[in-house]
């Protein structure tokens, strides 16, 4: 049995579903402000961005590439450390995406973000996601018996190693796990 008092999950579910909503509505400070100090780990990827500068520019990376991005809430429970989180994450790719290249296509994906706290204070958001997924829906309406298509492939190709882990960014200020 869970030792958090029920006044403790209110507060903490209300920081968590505040800032899924301003997430949505890219009100970027009013999500900075459900953290102390903001952190995403993004576990698929390999990759940490930690403090203002670096969650700003995760914020704003993600918009370019999918400016419509948005969440259908699943479940969501209690951990004695943790708010647990399922959802389906949705968005159309209407920029590039790391080094990929925008293909209008649209994505739904099963995540489960863990927003681990110290007390009330919210210290970290864990994300768990299939990027396969994601990559398999943004280039599957594809038509492959355009020629552009098949240049677009290339790019994406090229592209791949350095997007599922961002290594080879030239964003200094992006950690992988392992750095951390």
């Amino acid at each position: 049995m869970s030792r958090l008092t029920v006044d403790v999950r209110e507060r903490r579910e209300k920081v968590v579903r505040d800032h899924f909503e301003d997430e949505v509505r890219h009100a970027w400070d009013d999500v900075l402000s459900t953290f102390p100090h903001p952190r995403y780990e993004l576990i698929p990827m390999g990759v940490v961005h930690d403090g203002d500068a670096e969650v700003r520019g995760y914020y704003h990376d993600t918009r370019v590439a999918f400016p419509d991005q948005r969440h259908e809430m699943i479940s969501l429970r209690h951990a004695d450390d943790a708010v647990v989180v399922e959802f389906y994450l949705l968005g159309t790719h209407r920029g590039p995406f790391g080094a990929i290249p925008a293909t209008g296509n649209t994505f739904k994906v099963r995540v489960t973000a863990f927003f681990v706290f110290e007390d009330d204070r919210l210290v970290c958001e864990r994300i768990y996601f299939d990027t396969l997924t994601i990559l398999k829906q943004l280039i599957g309406g594809l038509d492959f018996k355009k020629p552009s298509t098949l240049l677009l492939m290339l790019r994406i190709l090229r592209a791949l190693p350095s997007s599922l882990g961002n290594k080879g960014k030239p964003n200094d200020a992006v950690h992988t796990i392992s750095e951390v």
